[in-house]
C-alpha cells in the first residue's frame, strides 16, 4: 500500500501540497498516483511566473501505461519548477514527497483539500 505523508494536505486528483508559511508552498503527487501511474517517463509543468488556478489543469505526467492531467491544489504563481523532475521523471516514482517534488507556488487561495487522513480513507493509501 502507496504511503500517504501525514503532514502534507491533498487534492481529489491526487496532488499534494506542503504549507510551511515561510515562502512558496511546494505541489507534487501523491505515492498512491505514483504507484497506479507506473514508470513515470515524462512531466510537463507550468511555466515559472504562470498563474495556476486550483482545480484546473497545469501541466501533464506521463508514463508507460497512460497520460494524465496534473491538477493546481491552489490558485497563485508559480515561482520555481523541479528541473530535477523534469530531466528524471523517475524522481516522482521513487521519491514523490521529496526530490519528486514538481512545483513550487505563492499561494493566493487553496482550493478544496483533504487532510492526509481523509486522502489515505478515500485512496486507500497508509498514513
Amino acid at each position: 500500500m502507496a504511503k500517504v505523508a501525514a503532514e502534507l494536505k491533498y487534492s481529489a486528483e491526487h496532488e499534494w501540497i506542503a504549507f510551511d508559511g515561510s515562502g512558496p508552498s511546494v505541489v507534487g503527487v501523491s505515492a498512491v498516483a505514483a504507484e497506479a501511474l507506473g514508470d513515470i517517463v515524462y512531466v510537463d509543468l507550468p511555466e515559472v511566473g504562470s498563474t495556476v488556478t486550483a482545480g484546473e489543469t497545469c501541466g501533464e505526467i506521463e508514463s508507460t501505461k497512460s497520460v494524465s492531467d496534473l491538477y493546481s491544489p491552489v490558485t497563485g504563481e508559480v515561482t520555481e519548477i523541479n528541473e530535477d523532475a523534469v530531466g528524471d521523471p523517475a524522481l516522482i516514482n521513487s521519491d514523490p514527497y521529496g526530490a519528486g517534488w514538481l512545483f513550487k507556488v505563492t499561494v493566493e487561495s487553496e482550493g478544496p483539500l483533504l487532510s492526509a487522513q481523509e486522502y489515505a480513507e478515500v485512496n486507500g493509501g497508509e498514513l
